[in-house]
């Protein structure tokens, strides 16, 4: 849906006298106010966007992607997408005429479904058009990236809204990936994980997991919101499995559909956006038929040096030859490669002295998500956004407060 179309079904629903602006009007309004703001100086386009420009200009190139997916199946519930070639919606004026072609993005996610498949189908079929129906028109690169982060927060509640008016009971977890140039922007719910694997062996957490079990604040959120939180009871009084959330049972805390568990339940994405240097990097997107069996580290450390397609089967074989085939698993390998490479190097890890090796271990034993957390790629990564509350109204954006009203009408 365009921007206009979107402010016309607004206008429809309101009655046209409420005075709420939709989340693409305010997104929008926002960019135009920060370039304002900013001692009138004008965002032009990155340099990386251009390609190659004109004769003798120098520019940093756009990188290569290189991807694999492998999967087992036991209940089969996982789904993947994977799309190299979007289209970004049409940018102003300014910057049109820098392009040869029209700009593209590529996307990436993994959805692990339970309680049947359809909330996990439809959040691949419609969860992209919702993002991207929440941008605003006109917007350069910078102000585009700069939208993302709020839009894929609307195109997440959106679906989940959608979803459940088709009354079904079934939900799924979503970790959904945005690659534009350099810039990586993940949204996610549930426990299907993202991580980055630097140049040099650093990895690090592009997502937290959403399980009662091991997020404290998560638990907290839920029962100061007046949900119960507890294990399964069973005859004798006796409490066994993980913790969850009831009504309804649900061992996550946020997930799109699940139209039976309540409203503790939420669909609003942690959110993280970062840009790598060009020496590039390697994404791996799983469900937890992955990380149950393996740590971020030892996926990542298992199929260095593999090109991205067999990296992700080795990825799939360490899981299972741990753990064996209990549930849907489900890798994505995406390679961030520099233009001038055809395929990405091995990264051997850091070398660390005894004490930093203790501190390492301890941290990775350590199972608290906590919703701020420092990339370890120091000098090889830049954090440019992250949010991770559950609440609408607690985002750090203005426009949030508004979204959940729009996404209402």
């Amino acid at each position: 849906m365009s921007s206009s179309a979107a402010v016309q079904q607004h206008r429809h629903h309101s009655g046209g006298g409420s005075g709420i602006v939709p989340l693409a009007a305010l997104i929008k309004e926002e960019a135009r106010t920060e370039r304002r703001a900013n001692t009138g100086s004008r965002i032009c386009v990155r340099e990386e966007d251009v390609g190659r420009g004109e004769v003798g200009e120098a520019v940093t190139r756009r990188p290569l992607l290189r991807y694999g997916c492998a999967a087992q199946s036991k209940k089969g519930e996982d789904f993947f997408l994977l799309k190299t070639d979007c289209a970004r919606p049409s940018t102003s004026s300014a910057s049109s005429s820098t392009y040869s072609h029209a700009p593209t993005f590529a996307v990436f996610a993994v959805l692990d479904g339970h309680n049947g498949i359809a909330a996990a189908i439809y959040t691949r079929d419609n969860l992209l058009n919702h993002v991207l129906s929440a941008m605003p028109q006109g917007l350069l690169r910078d102000e585009w990236l700069h939208a993302l982060p709020r839009a894929l927060v609307a195109g997440f509640v959106k679906t989940d809204k959608e979803f459940q008016t088709k009354g079904q009971a079934s939900g799924t977890t979503a970790t959904f990936v945005i690659i534009d140039g350099w810039t990586i922007t993940v949204a996610s719910v549930g426990d299907s994980r993202c991580i980055l694997d630097s140049e040099g062996g650093a990895v690090s957490l592009l997502t937290v997991d959403h399980r009662l079990e091991e997020n404290v604040e998560e638990r907290e959120r839920v029962t100061a919101s007046g949900g119960e939180v507890g294990r399964l009871s069973v005859v004798g009084g006796a409490e066994i499995g993980p913790l969850r959330c009831w009504p309804g049972g649900l061992c996550l805390s946020r997930s799109i559909g699940d139209i039976d568990v309540g409203e503790f339940i939420v669909p609003v994405p942690y959110v993280k956006q970062v840009k790598l240097s060009n020496t590039g990097g390697r994404l791996i997107i799983a469900s937890d038929g992955i990380w149950d069996a393996l740590s971020s580290e030892a996926a990542a450390k298992c199929c260095r040096g593999l090109p991205a397609e067999l990296a992700a089967k080795q990825v799939v074989k360490e899981a299972l030859r741990i753990r064996g085939l209990k549930d849907d698993t489900t890798c994505v390998i995406v390679d961030v490669i520099p233009p001038d490479q055809t395929i990405r190097p091995p990264s051997p890890p850091k070398k660390m002295n005894k004490l930093k090796s203790l501190i390492f271990r301890r941290k990775v034993k350590d199972p608290s998500n906590k919703l701020t957390k420092q990339l370890s790629a120091v000098g090889m990564v830049e954090e440019i956004f992250e949010e991770g509350s559950a609440m609408l109204s607690e985002r750090h954006d203005a426009s949030f407060k508004l979204h959940l009203r729009f996404i209402h009408t």
